[in-house]
């Protein structure tokens, strides 16, 4: 398994990563176990969690059960930010929060440090500044080894790195967003801001929850069980008629290299500038084993300008 630097740091991150959000709910504590385990057989070292994966706890409990002495042979990345509670109290980027966020993330996972520690998404009522700083603290007490945001817009991750530089602070070495052959958006400003300011990029949904693995036809019967199947927000979100259009180019793309359209997912983001660990989901050993392979094919240049052409949107 490749390793790859996340951004200006230290760290080191392998080019697959295992998006976590699926112990815990749709795969059990069984489930997940076996997922762990083939992950850790394959090479794959970034494990990727949120506090409110799962009803709220239960992927990093899980993880917490799960992964044992290898606790230490991993990079465990884990988020904050988004509402733990009903009444949307539980949630933000204060220093308040934050510091009784990370003792109970750190209870769940049954670790005594966390290597990257996220915000989850902007918190609009509290300044930088201030959750800089208490991250800044949980740093120099040895519970958090880096940090990192996502679902930051360019400006915001800019300000942070500005306001971070001018109190002599630790500032962010990652961004995790959205980023796939359907999703580009971050290649307008997020990515060259990235790009100036040396930040890694972890993008998830590489598969764009499930169409470009090649297992759903226009026109076709679902595939049970899939998420697209029996989550009418992503199918709203992701089943249109110009994506259809581009995963059916694509389709012909790979067909004609006797590739699939999984592996050209997976490849094409690992040809990206900036992109450190692709995080892909999994219920399964077997899909952790097609999401390594997939990072195989290498993409020419004359590849990379077709992809253009072939994803453009009307």
């Amino acid at each position: 398994m490749e390793q790859r630097t996340l951004g200006k740091s230290g760290l080191q991150v392998s080019l697959v990563g295992l998006g976590c959000n699926n112990f815990g709910g749709r795969a059990d504590l069984e489930a997940s176990r076996n997922t762990v385990y083939k992950a850790l057989d394959l090479g794959i070292t970034l494990f990727d969690t949120a506090d409110m994966y799962a009803e709220r706890g239960g992927s990093e409990t899980v993880l917490g059960q799960v992964l044992g002495d290898r606790r230490k042979d991993i990079v465990l990345a884990t988020k904050f930010g988004m509402p733990m509670d009903e009444a949307g109290i539980l949630k933000g980027a204060s220093r308040r929060y934050i510091l009784s966020a990370v003792e109970a993330s750190l209870r769940r996972l049954k670790t005594d440090w966390i290597d990257l520690y996220q915000l989850h998404t902007p918190d609009p009522l509290t300044p930088i500044e201030e959750t800089l700083r208490a991250l800044e603290d949980l740093i120099r007490q040895g519970k958090v080894r880096y940090i990192g945001c996502s679902n930051l817009p360019a400006w915001q991750v800019v300000e942070s790195l500005w306001t971070a530089r001018h109190l002599g602070f630790n500032a962010f070495v990652s961004c995790q967003d959205e980023y796939s052959l359907l999703v580009r958006d971050p290649e307008r400003e997020l990515l060259p801001a990235m790009e100036a300011y040396g930040l890694g990029l972890l993008p998830y949904f590489p598969l764009a929850c499930g169409l470009l693995t090649g297992k759903y036809k226009r026109n076709k019967p679902m595939p049970e069980g899939a998420r697209l199947t029996y989550m009418q927000r992503f199918a709203d979100r992701y089943l249109t008629d110009a994506n259809w259009q581009i995963v059916e180019r694509l389709d012909d793309f790979c067909a004609k290299r006797g590739r699939s359209l999984l592996e050209l997912a997976f490849s094409w983001l690992a040809a990206r500038p900036r992109v450190c660990s692709v995080i892909a989901g999994a219920t399964r050993p077997e899909q952790v084993e097609q999401n390594v392979k997939a990072t195989d094919w290498v993409l020419t240049p004359d590849d990379m300008a077709e992809i253009d052409r072939l994803t453009k949107k009307a």
